[in-house]
């Protein structure tokens, strides 16, 4: 099969930075770029999507809820009118700055809660969906499978490429268990690999519980801001061209 290598960068903010993006970006395939929300400012957005330009990578909004403290991993009860419009503006820096260093941007994904909140919450999954509708229908959407935020973009006619968090638990549905539950994320780099290697073995994911989960998978993502990402990627991809696979951009596997 050919899948996509994934990860989340440009996510310091001014003189700080959290992970090794110009490290990973010669490792991964495809970005999401921190949008200025959740972490990011306009320089690192413009030095992340440059590197990404430079290696070949595919570049993607990482739109989030307006909450740098928490990082976007706090639930935002925020109208949603009103979201539609934050969820606009990030889709437009983004773009604004890929196009003015000679990029593009291909796809796009909710990040954080905001991400959590609409795999599960119908009427927001519609709206984030047709937000980006209005902004860009030949985005592609990162979605968890069988999903509602999945369901509203394929209603949409959105391509949609379904993402495997090697470094988090999946409950019986598919769904993300929350951060701070016991077995959340999966801090040891044999488990995590391990778990791209029963992937690719038989299609399957295994839940926290032990159920297989059967979904086709389109890329596997890798936090930039995990302790050892570089190393991790760098596993991850090398089991991967082990295994027979190529390793192409999403732009060049849904097309």
């Amino acid at each position: 099969m050919k899948i996509d290598l994934n990860s989340d960068l440009g996510e310091g903010f001014g003189p700080y930075t959290i992970g090794d993006d110009e490290a990973l970006l010669k490792i991964v395939t495809s970005a999401n770029i921190a949008c200025g929300y959740h972490a990011g400012d306009a320089v690192i957005m413009d030095r992340t999507v440059r590197a990404a330009l430079a290696n070949g990578a595919d570049i993607g909004a990482h739109v989030g809820f307006p909450d740098r403290l928490g990082f976007g991993r706090r639930p935002m009860m925020m109208d949603l009118a009103e979201l539609e419009k934050h969820v606009i503006y990030q889709l437009g820096a983004l773009a604004g700055i890929a196009k003015a260093a000679g990029h593009k941007m291909t796809h796009m994904n909710f990040h954080g809660a905001l991400g959590n909140m609409a795999f599960v919450e119908k009427d927001l999954a519609e709206m984030l969906v047709d937000a980006v509708a209005s902004f860009d229908p030949d985005l592609i959407l990162l979605c968890l499978a069988n999903t509602e935020f999945s369901r509203a973009a394929e209603n949409k006619g959105f391509r949609t490429a379904n993402v495997f968090l090697a470094d988090r638990a999946y409950d019986d549905h598919g769904i993300l268990v929350k951060r701070g539950l016991p077995g959340a994320v999966i801090k040891d780099p044999l488990a995590v690999t391990e778990r791209v290697r029963q992937f690719l073995s038989d299609g399957a994911i295994i839940s926290i519980n032990g159920k297989r989960l059967t979904t086709p998978i389109h890329t596997i993502l890798v936090h930039g801001d995990t302790p050892g990402s570089v190393n991790l990627a760098k596993s991850i991809r090398t089991l991967i061209e082990a295994e027979g696979h190529e390793i192409a951009p999403l732009s060049k596997i849904l097309v």
